[in-house]
């Protein structure tokens, strides 16, 4: 089989690579997401890729939801205004000279861990992400779990309905890679997320204030989506999410107290081993993984 042309489309990067059938990444290409006010850098970031190469099709990644009856990008918060109306497969399509299928990025990435990634050895498996924004995807028995639209909007649920009047009430908001900016901003401190937590691990007790509530709120992430869809494994990634145990450990801790009871075994938390690559890996089985009847329009007898 041809490779398949893959496409990771973040808040903060965006990646574009050749993929083939087993999966294995090559020919990547990776930049910052610009705030422009088209996606024109998308399209000249792919043609890097392609070069002259020919592939068989193309699976973009985006972030937000998508509808994937009729291959739009709906919502998409974390990209500058204008992208969402060419983020479609119809204008990729043409773009790109190539047919498209156009996927939630969570939903691409628990495609790649669970059919070559930490989740290859389970039958159901949910992928939470955490990095600019947060997103999960499930996967049962190597088919994605979804609707007419991307399900598993974990991000967007809300965790604190306190902060529903100052706009700070869901999980996204709450404990994503930006909520670790804008706490650690508004405490004083010019930091990003890594240097939130490298100032943690260093000692600093605001540093530290910061680290803990942002990460109990992504645990307690976890623990929903742990509810929803009792996984067998929960696989994390994302730039916040790959920093390891100082994220699952306090996953973990959650789950045990108030993830699903009385399963055999409990649900697993692991880190995402194709790491950023997920997504792109995830391209490969996307036309096996993805069940266009869970989107069409029922029939009417």
């Amino acid at each position: 089989m041809s490779d398949v042309l893959a496409v990771d489309l973040g808040g903060s990067s965006m990646r574009a690579a050749l993929t083939a059938d087993d999966g294995t990444v090559r020919s990547r290409c990776e930049r910052p997401t610009p705030r422009s006010p088209t996606a024109q850098p998308l399209i000249e970031l792919v043609g890097v890729v392609l070069a002259g190469r020919e592939v068989g099709s193309a699976v973009v990644g985006v972030p937000g939801r998508v509808d994937y009856r009729v291959g739009v990008l709906e919502h998409a918060p974390n990209l500058a205004a204008g992208w969402a109306d060419e983020l479609t497969e119809v204008g990729l399509g043409d773009a790109l000279g190539v047919d498209v299928a156009l996927a939630n990025d969570a939903d691409l990435a628990a495609v790649g861990e669970a059919w070559f990634g930490a989740g290859r050895d389970h039958r159901d498996v949910a992928y939470l992400t955490i990095s600019t924004g947060i997103g999960a995807g499930v996967v049962t028995g190597g088919l994605l779990v979804h609707g007419r639209r991307s399900l598993a909007e974990i991000g967007h649920s809300v965790v604190d309905w306190r902060g529903l009047a100052q706009g700070r009430a869901t999980v996204e908001q709450l404990g994503s890679g930006t909520a670790l900016r804008t706490l650690a901003a508004e405490a004083g401190l010019d930091a990003d997320g890594r240097e939130v937590e490298r100032r943690w691990r260093a000692g600093d007790p605001t540093a530290s204030d910061i680290w803990h509530a942002v990460v109990t709120v992504a645990a307690a992430a976890a623990v929903n989506l742990a509810q929803l869809f009792v996984p067998e494994v929960i696989v994390v990634g994302g730039g916040v999410g790959l920093v390891g145990d100082a994220v699952l450990e306090p996953m973990r801790a959650l789950l045990a107290g108030w993830g699903p009871f009385g399963l055999p075994e409990p649900v697993r938390v692991v880190n995402a081993a194709l790491g950023d690559d997920a997504a792109l890996a995830g391209a490969a089985a996307w036309e096996r993984a993805f069940t266009p009847a869970a989107a069409s329009r029922p029939t009417v007898p």
